[in-house]
């Protein structure tokens, strides 16, 4: 999915490990220092929040400023608030168009978003709705037709409601994918893709940017690289002897997809599989396919490489 805009930022917080990030970044300690509208701070401090965490300290400030960003960090440190906050704060408050899109991989983290982001926009009169299945379409329909500001759910509800032109793309300021790699797992990258082709040139995306990434380890800079079958294709790094799949793909191009990454330009390479023994047909089934062979690992790995 590609970047709409030049700078992105990436914040990495865990407990104990140190945080790195692609660009030097301020870090803002105190939510009155983050220059948010006033109606915002107050639904901040009435929601409960007293200091930001180190995730808010510094994912919001690059959001509001219309940076692309991704941001990871451990259950429980505010990443719900992270885009809620900053979508709340570049919300043009007099429009009912749909502003803000929220994709989430399952209902209850889609109506979690809508209650955070009700509950900081309390004193804002933000009109926020949950599109998700297991609920009337008729009542979706209402109140899209009525006008909302932030939109949260589900990728098959959410398109199906554009595919009826209930939701409306044409204001939209910003696309946030939350829970990314949990929604790329779980299979939603073609409703993802479908979306995407909805949005305005200008929306901003707060999410896997991957050129610096792949800059620090074309140079050497990073020897491993953990990657999702979204990144496979693109990868050309010539220095690449080494691909250890976690899983088998479902389909046999895909698998040639990954394991091309290995031995480029007449060099050598080595896949690595990880197998169940559900897999064992799936593996069977390749090395039919593709006229090859496919062995079990030797006790000593230096050998094949």
């Amino acid at each position: 999915m590609g970047s709409r805009s030049d700078d992105v930022e990436t914040y990495d917080e865990e407990e104990g490990m140190e945080i790195t990030q692609s660009a030097e970044v301020t870090v803002v300690q105190r939510f009155e220092d983050m220059q948010l509208r006033e109606d915002l701070l107050r639904g901040i401090y009435a929601y409960g929040f007293e200091r930001p965490s180190a995730i808010q300290q510094r994912a919001i400030r690059p959001i509001i400023a219309g940076r692309d960003v991704i941001a990871q960090s451990q259950s429980g440190t505010g990443k719900t608030a992270v885009f809620c906050i900053s979508m709340l704060q570049v919300l043009e408050s007099a429009t009912n168009e749909t502003q803000m899109l929220v994709l989430s991989p399952t209902r209850e983290l889609a109506e979690q978003t809508q209650k955070v982001c009700l509950a900081l926009g309390d004193y804002m009169n933000v009109q926020c709705h949950a599109c998700i299945g297991g609920k009337s379409i008729g009542e979706d329909i209402r109140r899209l037709d009525y006008g909302v500001q932030v939109v949260s759910g589900t990728p098959g509800r959410v398109f199906d409601m554009i595919k009826r032109r209930n939701l409306r793309t044409r204001a939209l300021k910003m696309l946030v994918i939350d829970e990314a790699d949990e929604m790329l797992n779980r299979g939603f990258k073609e409703q993802i893709y479908d979306i995407y082709r909805y949005l305005p040139p200008s929306t901003q995306v707060v999410l896997r940017e991957r050129d610096s990434i792949m800059a620090e380890f074309r140079s050497g800079a990073s020897r491993v690289l953990i990657a999702t079958d979204v990144w496979g294709r693109g990868l050309d790094v010539q220095q690449v002897s080494l691909v250890i799949c976690y899983d088998l793909p479902n389909s046999r191009e895909l698998y040639i997809h990954r394991i091309g990454r290995s031995g480029r330009f007449g060099r050598k390479g080595v896949a690595i599989n990880f197998v169940k023994n559900d897999d064992i047909r799936i593996l069977r089934d390749i090395e039919q396919f593709y006229s090859t062979q496919i062995d079990e690992m030797p006790m000593n790995v230096a050998d094949l490489i």
